[in-house]
């Protein structure tokens, strides 16, 4: 196995980790590369936990559930595959979910992870599994909410610092494989519309406008000729990023984010524009590593 190219999801059975077992097969298959299922088990066989493990059942071998586990993760990416050709690879870990998934010899190309997992409250937001992933992962994550199908743009946010430099490769790399357009979402102010500049035709909204047009314009400069079947659309905006992400999303089948943006204070795990998007959108978002 490719350690460098491969695909890792995470699975424990839910639906959601499901979902990301069927996103990421796709995925795999459209890379040419391994897909690798990973899950976790507590404890160790033999360990004092064996007899605090009510789920499983006192002094009983804590890996069976996790050995289930596996198998129908198994068979939902042979389903999902149909007959293309995949290489398919499972691992049993002990101990942190999360740890687990981060923590490699190796980092993988993608990390796969179900919005939230069985035993986590149920609503619109992450769980507290893919949040650490994400926080904590060496290499891009994406994040699955369904198994929805898409065939709309992949859209990337920028803020026009080097911090999306990583993002803005990924997602064009995604939207050549995939086929279709890439959206470049600049939302260059976190100032509601109206409060302080106004959308007159002149004035200092005008002006600012252009100087945002063309930084995002000089962000995206070389990727044409990397990537020069993908058609590159350019959105800019007066507007908290955020919401123009969510707004794009609406038509989008892939959500691309920088894991931090300017301003993000260097201690911050995950930003805060990050961390909305994740909260907000039902598309599958991945998020990249900027330079930490």
């Amino acid at each position: 196995m490719n350690a460098s190219s491969r695909v890792v999801v995470g699975v424990d059975g839910s639906a959601t980790s499901l979902d990301a077992v069927r996103w990421a097969t796709r995925e795999a298959i459209r890379r040419h590369a391994p897909l690798e299922l990973v899950t976790s088990s507590l404890f160790a066989p033999g360990t004092y936990g064996d007899a605090i493990s009510l789920r499983i059942g006192a002094f009983a071998d804590p890996d069976v559930e996790a050995k289930r586990v596996l198998t129908a993760a198994v068979d939902v990416a042979h389903k999902t595959a149909a007959g293309n050709s995949l290489i398919l690879d499972t691992r049993l870990e002990h101990g942190s979910a999360a740890r687990n998934l981060t923590h490699f010899d190796v980092a993988p190309a993608l990390i796969v992870v179900g919005s939230r997992g069985l035993g986590e409250f149920t609503g619109g937001l992450v769980g507290s599994v893919s949040t650490a992933v994400v926080s904590h992962a060496k290499c891009p994550v994406a994040v699955i909410k369904s198994n929805t199908v898409s065939d709309g743009p992949v859209v990337v946010g920028v803020d026009c610092t080097s911090n999306s430099q990583p993002a803005i490769g990924f997602a064009l790399r995604e939207a050549s494989m995939r086929g279709v357009d890439l959206v470049a979402v600049h939302a260059w102010s976190d100032l509601e519309l109206g409060s302080v500049l106004t959308r007159d035709e002149e004035g200092p909204w005008a002006d600012s406008e252009l100087a945002e047009k063309t930084s995002l314009a000089e962000s995206l400069a070389g990727w044409s000729e990397d990537y020069p079947d993908v058609t590159i659309r350019r959105v800019v905006v007066q507007d908290r990023p955020v919401r123009e992400l969510v707004r794009a999303s609406q038509s989008a089948q892939l959500i691309v984010v920088g894991s931090r943006g300017r301003g993000g204070f260097a201690s911050m795990l995950l930003g805060s524009t990050s961390r909305a998007v994740l909260h907000s959108v039902d598309v599958p978002v991945v998020v990249v590593p900027t330079n930490r």
